[in-house]
């Protein structure tokens, strides 16, 4: 089981900040967005932050059962 949490516009779209994958036990960063992008029509994860477990990481980082993965976008503010 693979945790994704979802902050910001993510979460507002999904309609939930917190996701579970059960179907698989390793994937990448990249399959994860692209899982997303099928799953819940996100299309904007490009320029989105990616940790695993409270450590940034890239699109070729490998997730393994039991990760908890943060989707971060940008943010703004004055």
């Amino acid at each position: 089981m693979i945790t994704i949490l979802l902050f910001a516009n993510l979460c507002e779209d999904v309609g939930s900040d917190r996701l579970v994958i059960l179907e698989k036990q390793e994937m990448t960063v990249q399959q994860v967005k692209e899982w997303l992008k099928v799953s819940y029509c996100l299309q904007s994860l490009d320029r989105v932050m990616v940790a695993v477990n409270e450590e940034f990481v890239t699109n070729e980082e490998m997730i393994h059962a039991g990760d908890i993965v943060a989707f971060i976008p940008p943010v703004s503010g004055g």
